[in-house]
């Protein structure tokens, strides 16, 4: 389901580029292996990619706060987000988010960050919420974006998980493509900005969002948030319609102490589309001297 395996001239060369960064192979326990990129020197803080679209998607709010915040910002793709083509739903094994959450421990482990703060959207802030919840002593802060702690899963994607599991799609299949502007909440227009989500929405293969949306179905974290203690911040975007607003505060609601911050304007990508923003608000977060300290 891969545009082109090695796209990197559309990045360089796209309104979004990221600069001075770091770019790093994590190897996880079994072999498999994971990009990472590192952007800007001073307090750490580690964020996590969603469903599709790899640590470029986040690398343009990255570089923001990297170099008008001041902080050592590592952007972590995940497992698969770098496998080369297999066919369709060939070659990959289903993995539950409890697996993602022990690749996102390795790598903290590997690169020597022992409780950092960690800052996840969408699917990756299900696996930040499993993280959590499972290893609550070996963090710092949390902040979310465009998750909740157990997704609903309504009609659209079961037919989403239900199409890429019975049928090969082509490559950049202009139907779906259509769908794809649910991300924005609102109309987009066609332009680099449109062009840059189509080309990082299709970077991961088939199979590997069948997986992942498989987690995501199962995922489920509500009766076990009690177990978060670190300080906490929830993003929604006003215009989320992937996850409304309502429901990310329900999350904010349901663990202990946690801000609830809602973006105007902004939809379920927020994070590229209102990076200033969005920066805004976490640097806010993390330079209380009170909760993160």
């Amino acid at each position: 389901m891969r545009i082109n395996p090695s796209r990197r001239d559309l990045w360089n060369l796209s309104p979004f580029e990221a600069r001075g960064f770091e770019e790093r192979v994590v190897e996880l326990s079994d072999g498999s292996r994971v990009t990472v990129a590192r952007m800007g020197k001073g307090r750490p803080l580690v964020m996590v990619a969603g469903l599709s679209g790899g640590w470029e998607w986040l690398a343009p709010l990255a570089d923001r706060l990297a170099r008008r915040r001041g902080l050592e910002v590592w952007v972590t793709s995940l497992r698969g987000d770098d496998s080369q083509a297999q066919g369709w739903l060939g070659g990959s094994s289903r993995r539950s988010m409890s697996d993602y959450a022990g690749d996102l421990a390795t790598v903290l482990n590997r690169l020597g960050l022992e409780r950092p703060t960690i800052f996840g959207v969408s699917f990756g802030g299900a696996v930040v919420l499993e993280y959590a919840v499972t290893w609550p002593e070996r963090l710092r802060g949390l902040i979310l974006q465009g998750t909740e702690a157990r997704f609903t899963q309504p009609l659209g994607a079961r037919l989403a998980r239900g199409i890429l599991e019975r049928y090969p799609l082509p490559q950049d299949n202009p139907f779906v493509n259509q769908f794809l502007r649910l991300l924005f909440g609102k109309a987009v227009e066609a332009g680099p900005l449109w062009e840059f989500v189509v080309e990082r929405c299709w970077s991961v293969e088939q199979a590997e969002l069948v997986n992942r949306l498989a987690a995501l179905e199962a995922f489920d974290v509500s009766d076990r948030l009690d177990r978060i203690d670190a300080p906490t911040l929830v993003l929604a975007g006003a215009r989320d319609v992937i996850v409304p607003p309502s429901r990310q505060k329900l999350l904010a609601q349901a663990i202990d102490g946690a801000d609830f911050a809602v973006i105007p304007d902004a939809g379920h990508i927020g994070f590229l589309t209102h990076p200033g923003p969005i920066a805004h608000r976490v640097a806010d977060c993390l330079n209380d001297p009170v909760r993160f300290v």
